[in-house]
């Protein structure tokens, strides 16, 4: 039988350059672990090669469906090399800890990050594409905020890559250490570390009351990795 026509619609099978192989067993190919870690991101870095070498650049995403959305200047290098339909390859990483263990080797992180492979494409609708974009920063902007003029979007690429070449790869839980180090006289464990919305800070010249969407900002952190697995790193 078909691999790929064994796996359920929610999982896509690896390709050759998607398939983990150090520390497999960390590895997901599942469409929800997939859009959780997109979805818990503003920034995302692309990497890409041109005739000056080979790149990687922060930018900010966003999701849509089975599509990650980008977008820049029609000048900047990234919108000019990725419009040819070059290859490119998207990362994304939250890192929720820091795993102490017994023996410097067995030291790890725990994290959750996601890489895509492909080309992107440009995207017709900008309006609505960056409409996403202003409700993945705060649901409820789009609807308050000075709609972009046409310069403002002429001057504007949005592009997106489809998620069908993806992997993640997710790691949680205590330090994993040999059998002969457990009785080593040292703290072994997890230093947290997590994402914290601070407290708004408000435009003195705002002539409006706080809207809800920005009280509800405050004190949230970012959720941490979705799946509870101690595996080596």
């Amino acid at each position: 039988m078909n691999d790929t026509a064994a796996l359920p619609p929610t999982r896509r099978a690896p390709s050759d350059r998607t398939r983990v192989r150090r520390v497999a067993e960390n590895a997901h190919y599942d469409r929800a672990t997939l859009h959780a870690i997109i979805d818990a991101a503003y920034l995302c870095h692309v990497a890409f090669s041109d005739d000056k070498g080979t790149h990687n650049i922060p930018t900010a995403c966003w999701r849509e469906g089975e599509h990650l959305y980008i977008h820049g200047s029609n000048g900047g290098r990234l919108i000019k090399w990725l419009g040819q339909g070059i290859q490119a390859c998207v990362t994304i990483t939250h890192l929720d800890g820091l795993v102490l263990a017994r023996s410097a080797f067995n030291h790890s992180m725990n994290y959750r990050s996601a890489m895509v492979y492909g080309r992107f494409e440009p995207v017709a609708d900008k309006h609505a594409a960056l409409a996403a974009l202003m409700d993945h920063l705060a649901l409820g902007r789009q609807a308050e905020i000075r709609a972009g003029n046409d310069k403002e979007f002429a001057a504007t690429t949005v592009m997106r890559i489809a998620l069908d070449e993806a992997a993640c790869k997710v790691r949680s839980g205590p330090p994993v250490d040999d059998e002969e180090d457990m009785q080593h006289p040292v703290w072994a464990g997890v230093l947290p570390l997590v994402q914290l919305r601070g407290t708004p800070v408000a435009d003195p010249l705002n002539a409006v009351a706080t809207p809800g969407y920005v009280h509800a900002w405050t004190g949230l952190t970012q959720a941490v990795g979705p799946l509870d697995r101690n595996a080596r790193q």
